[in-house]
């Protein structure tokens, strides 16, 4: 029994656990229609992942989030935006590799580290497709409008990086439950079909009729032309924040020859 402690005692750095799980919550969007309202316009997110432990204080994590964001300078505070006028919403679809640093030692179904506040980072490939709406009640494409005179679409297939911040605790032997906010970083401006500035009809004009349309949408038809339309120094970034619910899988049963006992890890 003394070499089966003393071995326990060397694998409590390094147990081994896997774990399945979902998260449900909701996901929003800071870029050129809202560029400082935490939370706003929220809407409902999902999500399932595969974590596996090596120790106490790491963790790794893949999976797949789907949630919607939005953004409408009408329900904007500025008046600038309220005169611009422009609207968008998308689904995102995303699937992630991170990376979990707990501030405290961690594992499901153990009373002594039953809690943790932890962090993460690493890097997302997701799908994006901005839609507007005149005001009839019809979503279209943005991208294919070429709303900013664009000579080539932007890519609706990106990168990002996830990161942020979040608390584990233990609610049963195979059950813990999670809190995180997590923004991302990423590598495109047109998230919301916003970026640059208003293209001249003669040289770089939009595609057709509708793309006149959606990319001028100015209150009183200004003369907009040439001007800033969104701010092309910043990129756009999407957040997914909520709960997660994290199940132990089955421990696999590992022999202590010295007495033939059983453990597991």
């Amino acid at each position: 029994m003394l070499f089966c402690n003393v071995q326990a005692q060397t694998r409590k750095r390094t147990f081994r656990q896997h774990e399945v799980g979902i998260y449900l919550g909701g996901s929003y969007y800071i870029g050129d229609l809202n560029s400082n309202r935490q939370f706003f316009l929220t809407q409902p997110a999902f999500g399932a992942f595969y974590r596996f432990t090596p120790n106490y204080r790491y963790a790794f994590r893949a999976g797949y989030n789907y949630g919607g964001v939005a953004g409408d300078d009408s329900q904007s505070e500025d008046s600038d935006q309220r005169q611009r006028n422009l609207n968008f919403k998308t689904d995102i679809n995303e699937f992630y590799i991170i990376s979990e640093f707990n501030f405290l030692e961690y594992r499901i179904s153990n009373d002594k580290y039953k809690f943790s506040a932890f962090l993460f980072a690493g890097i997302s490939v997701f799908t994006f497709k901005p839609l507007g709406n005149l005001g009839a009640g019809q979503w279209e494409s943005l991208q294919p409008l070429q709303t900013e005179g664009q000579s080539i679409p932007y890519g609706l297939v990106q990168v990002a990086i996830p990161f942020g911040i979040g608390f584990k605790v233990n609610v049963s032997k195979r059950i813990g439950l999670g809190l995180e906010w997590g923004p991302r970083k990423t590598f495109t401006d047109y998230l919301d079909d916003v970026s640059g500035t208003y293209p001249d009809p003669k040289i770089n004009p939009p595609n057709g009729l509708k793309g006149l349309q959606y990319s001028n949408r100015t209150r009183g038809g200004a003369d907009v032309i040439n001007s800033q339309r969104g701010n092309p120094s910043t990129q756009d970034w999407y957040i997914f924040c909520g709960l997660t619910i994290n199940i132990k899988l089955n421990p696999r049963p590992v022999p202590c020859h010295a007495y033939g006992s059983i453990r597991t890890e």
